[in-house]
C-alpha cells in the first residue's frame, strides 16, 4: 500500500486543512494510505508578545515543517497560503494549490448587528491583524479597535466575556470550522481588501519528489493559482511582511480578472490603492503595475517608517 505522510500545525484550522487534504487524496487515489504528524512550529511556542514582536511571523509558522520535508520526514506539508513567505528554501517548491475558499474578512458581532454601519459609535471590536484595524477604522474613524490572538474559538469566547461588539475573523476559518453562522457581515474586497493569499490552501514539496507532485494533480485549481502567483508576486516586489498594513487580490471572473490592493502607514494616516481591470493571462503585469504605482506615489517612504519603527 502507498503511503503519504502530511506535516501539519496542530491547531484546529490547520488539522482541518489537513485533513481536507487527505480526503481528497484519498479519493483521487484508491488504497492511497495517508498519515498526519502533527509538527509545533516556532510561532506555537512563542507568547503573544513575542509573536507580535517579531518581524517575521510568517516564517515562524511554517519553518519546522518545511526542515520535515528537507529531512524526508514527511511528504507533504499543508499549510495556510498567506502564512507562507515569498521565498521558500532551496529544495521545496508549492505543488498544489486548492481551489480557494472564501477569501474576505468576515464581521463576528454582537446580536442584533449585521453591519459595520449599524456598530454604535466608538464600539469596542477585537483583531489580531494591522490590516483590518487600518482598513476598519478608514471606514468608522469612531471605532476602538484592540488586537487579539489565539485560535478562533478563543477570540469568540473573548468577545463574549468582555462584552465586545464585534470581532473580525478570516471568513474561510470560520467557514471551516463550521462556525459561519457567527458571521453577521462579510466584508467586499472594495471595502476591506484581503491578505496576499487569504482563503487559499498551499501544498509544499521537495522539488525531486515526482511522484508526490503526480499524487496531488488532481487536487490543483488552476486559476486559483493563478491568482495567487500574482499576488505573491506584488508581495515581493512591495517587500513588505504581515506586520505590513498591506493586502493584495487577485480575482478571474471569465475572461476577466481584476487586481485590487492598498497599503497604509503604521498609524492609517495615509493610504494608497490601486485596482487594475484585465484579463486573466495578464494577472502577474497586472500585479506588478499595481505595485509599481503604489511605490512611485510613495509606498517606499511608508515602507520605511516601518523600518524605523522596527530599528527602535
Amino acid at each position: 500500500m502507498k503511503q503519504v505522510i502530511i506535516g501539519s500545525r496542530g491547531s484546529q484550522l490547520a488539522l482541518w486543512q489537513a485533513r481536507w487534504v487527505r480526503g481528497r487524496l484519498q479519493e483521487a487515489h484508491s488504497g492511497l494510505d495517508v498519515e498526519i504528524e502533527v509538527i509545533k512550529t516556532t510561532g506555537d511556542h512563542l507568547s503573544e508578545q513575542a509573536l507580535q514582536a517579531s518581524t517575521d511571523s510568517k516564517g515562524l509558522f511554517v519553518k519546522e515543517i518545511e526542515e520535515a520535508l528537507l529531512e524526508r520526514r514527511v511528504h507533504l506539508a499543508v499549510h495556510s497560503l498567506k502564512d507562507m513567505p515569498t521565498e521558500l528554501p532551496q529544495g521545496l517548491k508549492l505543488a498544489c494549490i486548492p481551489r480557494r475558499a472564501d477569501p474576505r474578512d468576515a464581521l463576528v458581532a454582537r446580536e442584533g448587528l449585521d453591519d459595520w454601519r449599524r456598530l454604535p459609535q466608538k464600539a469596542r471590536l477585537f483583531t489580531s491583524s494591522l490590516r483590518r484595524r487600518v482598513q476598519l477604522l478608514s471606514l468608522r474613524p469612531d471605532l476602538r479597535v484592540e488586537d487579539i490572538r489565539g485560535n478562533v474559538d478563543t477570540r469568540l469566547r473573548k468577545m463574549r466575556e468582555q462584552g465586545l461588539d464585534g470581532l473580525i475573523l478570516a471568513a474561510a476559518g470560520l467557514k471551516r470550522l463550521e462556525l459561519d453562522r457567527h458571521i453577521s457581515y462579510l466584508f467586499p474586497v472594495e471595502e476591506m481588501v484581503p491578505a496576499v493569499g487569504q482563503g487559499a490552501l498551499a501544498v509544499e514539496i521537495r522539488q525531486d519528489d515526482g511522484r508526490t507532485a503526480e499524487l496531488l494533480r488532481p487536487l490543483h485549481h488552476s486559476d486559483t493559482a493563478h491568482c495567487v502567483r500574482a499576488e505573491r508576486a506584488f508581495l515581493r516586489r512591495m517587500g513588505g511582511g504581515c506586520q505590513v498594513p498591506m493586502g493584495g487580490h487577485a480575482r478571474i471572473a471569465g475572461d476577466q480578472a481584476s487586481f485590487d490592493c492598498f497599503l497604509a502607514s503604521p498609524l492609517g494616516r495615509e493610504k494608497l490603492e490601486e485596482h487594475r481591470r484585465g484579463r486573466p493571462g495578464d494577472l502577474g503585469s497586472m500585479a506588478l503595475a499595481a505595485a509599481q504605482t503604489l511605490l512611485d506615489a510613495g509606498a517606499e517612504a511608508i515602507l520605511a517608517e516601518f523600518e524605523e519603527e522596527r530599528a527602535d
